[in-house]
């Protein structure tokens, strides 16, 4: 026979590639080092031991988590990261033969897998999931670093409706530096949109501190409808006060830590149609200083159109606490406004320097046209605690 060169004896070792069912399987790249007879960590190296991914290509399903196993041996790292470097966190199974994320990977996203096993092997893998056809946004309130009153809800509103309710609201972590009691409940927003608020069980007390980690990127709101990205705010209660708004005496009082600070004369809402003013507890939405107020924009045709100083939302539909001296003569005698709670620019102007965002106003007496709706503001705290409760996804 003719000897064969040394070069053709020995031949390069190929790294073969398998798919199956989706799934793409990686020969991890090992170097070792021959020392004898035996079988040695080094040897089973050699072996290359296989590496699967459940997702492969450029249009990977999202949704889901991302699954890594080993065929052979035991892994003992996994790492999966995004472009930017953000890890979808995960875990080793107890035998150390598989990995999966505890995060699930979200749409229009490219990875990178990287993985070693015990015997001192490595692979990496990539893959890209499918954009997704819709993108769901949400607005949070109140801000990041914001104080607000002792009635002041947690509020997410979604730009596009949210069928997957439960699935959503599991992954919407609230934590308060005093364990408040609280539940999250839906709701319709004044203008349609779906709304989540976390109300707490009772007001707030002063002090305390409120964050939230909406883990949403990954999760299909309903419809191929994604999130793709977290959203987080945090937040301080501020001085516990509550202005009590008493439509029989015709004064708003502010109280506060329990004590009445001042009650001041005014007129509200003409009863007895569209021009009484809202019942029950709504909350100070904003301050908005001096705006032009019309009566059209809330149904009320050609009544009014007045720039309004120490302006307070208190609804979407338009009821306010604000300045109105061309009432003067109604302040303490008459309800006699289109809804709103009109005092003197005096008063209106302490009391808007006092108020919060945040801040409670308990409208009691008669006359009223009831109490707003949850969406209509943050009329939430019309509902009792039981039906609030009840109006959660995982409840």
């Amino acid at each position: 026979m003719t000897p064969q060169s040394s070069s053709s004896r020995r031949r390069p070792l190929r790294t073969r590639h398998v798919a199956t069912a989706g799934v793409a399987v990686l020969a991890a790249a090992l170097s070792a080092c021959s020392g004898g007879s035996g079988s040695s960590g080094a040897d089973k190296a050699a072996e290359k031991p296989k590496i699967s991914v459940n997702l492969s290509g450029q249009q990977a399903k999202a949704g889901g988590p991302v699954e890594v196993k080993l065929a052979d041996g035991k892994l003992k790292n996994v790492t999966v990261a995004d472009a930017k470097g953000a890890k979808l966190p995960g875990k080793l199974s107890a035998n150390g033969t598989s990995w999966t994320s505890e995060r699930k990977a979200a749409p229009g996203t490219a990875y990178q897998v990287e993985a070693t096993t015990d015997e001192g092997g490595s692979a990496k893998h990539s893959f890209r999931t499918a954009k997704p056809d819709k993108v769901n946004k949400v607005t949070l309130a109140p801000g990041k670093n914001t104080t607000v009153g002792i009635a002041q809800p947690l509020s997410i509103t979604f730009d596009n409706p949210v069928r997957n309710k439960a699935e959503v609201e599991k992954h919407l972590k609230v934590t308060t530096s005093n364990n408040t009691e609280g539940s999250w409940g839906w709701i319709k927003n004044y203008d349609g949109k779906d709304r989540v608020d976390w109300r707490p069980k009772e007001y707030w007390k002063s002090g305390t501190k409120v964050k939230l980690d909406a883990r949403l990127n990954g999760i299909d709101s309903g419809g191929d409808d994604w999130f793709v990205r977290d959203y987080a705010t945090n937040f301080t209660i501020g001085k516990s006060q509550v202005v009590k708004v008493n439509l029989d005496s015709k004064t708003a009082t502010l109280i506060r830590d329990g004590k009445t600070l001042k009650s001041l004369p005014m007129s509200a809402g003409t009863p007895g149609g569209d021009k009484a003013s809202w019942g029950g507890t709504s909350v100070l939405m904003s301050k908005e200083g001096t705006i032009n107020m019309r009566s059209e924009t809330v149904g009320l045709g050609d009544a009014y159109d007045k720039m309004v100083d120490y302006s307070m939302r208190l609804t979407w539909s338009g009821m306010y606490a604000h300045a109105a001296p061309w009432n003067a003569s109604y302040f303490g005698n008459t309800n006699h406004s289109s809804g709103c709670v009109g005092m003197s620019d005096g008063d209106a102007g302490w009391l808007y320097g006092q108020a919060q965002i945040g801040d409670p106003f308990e409208v009691t007496g008669s006359g009223s046209k009831g109490v707003p709706d949850p969406g209509n503001g943050y009329g939430e705290w019309n509902i009792s605690w039981s039906d609030w409760q009840a109006k959660s996804a995982l409840k």
